[in-house]
């Protein structure tokens, strides 16, 4: 599949428009996956679960080709990827599905899992709510990059730990964890292996497959599809991992996941894989490029500026950057015209401050000032140039 030339709706390149830096946070549904999903909201909005009639027939053979579409991406079976709502689902999905189901074999026996500090907030709040629910968890510190360390990894292992969930590509620093190496080390103690991909997914080149990854989560949202839906990699064999369900009713996804398919979504979340796949490599490298020009140009505009995270091995399309002196949410007036994210929030009276920031080493007062920039599908060398300008000149 080729690239549309068509642009999104606020992505114009006249220079009184704003410039969206955000597309960690979503990204715009691409026209040939709008084009694609719009029949099965009309002509095509059959039930996949309505068997007896051809409105159904086809809207499961659309699933079925999506199912394919996604797994092509990541290197699965077509039989391994599961549709949910979204990677917060498939996350709370690989959480308590492996946790309620370890507790049906064997309802006294510990149970043990490890993840780190800086995950999305679906991991950490799962696991908070597991430790509640009996089992034991380790948050594992990451090294000042955002990596967490193998050694460290090898440490935390216990004889009854049953599950360990790194990010793939951490969403707010874009440092790339060593998935391939992590799932070694899991192997090799009979433990599963679940990665959130959010980030990764679409981005990096990736064979769950041949990697040994068990679990695997991902959104549509994030590789230029909808929002409302995502998927869970649930690997078939070598091994075979058994969840529970998370929602319970009509026995769709063969039983693990009830709940009419979002038939649209799926559609579009397939064609968005097909199209990431086919685009990788030269994506990648156009906006690495793109990246590495925009933090020069910071860089000679902008004296004192830091980058958070990984300095090569991170996501091509992200910057994590602390503004020493200057508070973001000074700054936010002046920033109207940029799309991005910042390291702290005002929330019901109280300052939220980025706990994936802070776990890398940044002071209250550093995560303040820190910005996220990300750049995606439709960003180019003159918005790039652009917001550096703006940015340099909200500072004075």
């Amino acid at each position: 599949m080729e690239l549309s030339s068509e642009r999104p709706m606020g992505t114009s390149l006249q220079h009184d428009k704003p410039i969206y830096l955000d597309y960690n946070a979503t990204t715009p549904v691409d026209p040939q996956v709008y084009h694609a999903m719009e029949p099965y909201f009309k002509e095509y909005f059959g039930n996949p679960a309505s068997a007896a009639h051809q409105w159904g027939w086809i809207a499961e053979n659309a699933a079925t080709k999506a199912r394919g579409q996604v797994a092509s991406l990541i290197g699965a079976k077509s039989m391994e990827v599961f549709f949910t709502s979204g990677a917060t689902e498939a996350n709370n999905w690989a959480i308590f599905g492996l946790l309620t189901k370890l507790r049906e074999e064997n309802p006294t026996a510990p149970i043990h899992f490890i993840t780190s500090t800086i995950e999305h907030s679906s991991i950490m709040k799962a696991m908070a709510a597991a430790e509640k629910m009996g089992a034991e968890v380790d948050f594992l510190p990451v090294n000042s990059y955002g990596q967490v360390e193998l050694e460290t990894i090898r440490k935390a292992i216990k004889p009854h730990t049953k599950l360990m969930s790194f990010i793939w590509v951490n969403n707010e620093i874009g440092t790339i964890n060593p998935i391939p190496e992590i799932a070694k080390i899991a192997k090799e103690n009979k433990i599963y292996l679940h990665t959130d991909a959010t980030q990764a997914a679409g981005k990096i080149p990736m064979n769950v497959t041949e990697m040994g990854v068990d679990l695997m989560s991902f959104s549509g949202h994030k590789i230029y599809g909808p929002k409302g839906v995502g998927a869970l990699y649930i690997r078939g064999k070598d091994p075979k991992v058994q969840l529970n369900p998370l929602l319970h009713g009509g026995g769709q996804e063969r039983g693990l996941r009830s709940g009419s398919l979002n038939v649209p979504g799926i559609v579009g979340m397939g064609v968005a894989a097909e199209i990431c796949q086919a685009t990788m490599a030269e994506e990648c490298k156009r906006l690495r490029e793109l990246r590495d020009l925009f933090w020069q140009t910071l860089q000679e505009k902008i004296p004192g500026i830091r980058m958070n995270g990984h300095p090569t091995e991170r996501a091509s399309n992200l910057l994590n950057i602390t503004l020493p002196g200057y508070k973001t949410e000074g700054l936010l007036p002046r920033l109207q015209k940029l799309g991005v994210s910042t390291g702290s929030a005002c929330g019901t009276g109280a300052m939220v401050v980025s706990h994936v920031l802070r776990g890398i080493g940044l002071s209250v007062d550093e995560v303040q000032c820190s910005i996220r920039l990300s750049l995606g599908r439709w960003s180019n060398e003159e918005e790039v140039l652009r917001a550096a300008e703006i940015l340099k000149n909200a500072l004075h």
